[in-house]
């Protein structure tokens, strides 16, 4: 029987991911966090990850646990339910996330 390789900056188990929702997270990541005015080194020391992990998140290379969803929205003020809300709305969108003038991901 052959060993499954886990790759580096996965849950134990995890061999790939899904790309759409993790850059669509990514995106709704971003954009609450740049609406808010807060820089990307300061979001991670609020999660409690490394910048590089965070970095990651954003550009959608790593797909966070939904222990880390919740850091990050409570690092951003925001419930997890808007920032689900944001990442289902940028799946199959353009690149471009979608922000209301109320401060709230549309």
């Amino acid at each position: 029987m052959q060993k499954r390789t886990t790759q580096r900056g996965r849950p134990p188990g995890t061999t790939t991911y899904e790309a759409e929702p993790a850059q669509a997270f990514g995106q709704a990541v971003r954009a609450a966090r740049v609406e808010k005015g807060i820089a990307q080194e300061e979001l991670a020391g609020l999660a409690g990850v490394e910048r590089s992990h965070m970095g990651k998140i954003e550009r959608g290379e790593h797909m966070p646990t939904l222990a880390l969803i919740l850091k990050i929205a409570a690092a951003l003020r925001i419930s997890s339910a808007e920032l689900m809300t944001a990442t289902e709305r940028n799946i199959g969108s353009s690149p471009e996330p979608c922000i209301d003038s109320q401060r709230a991901l549309c």
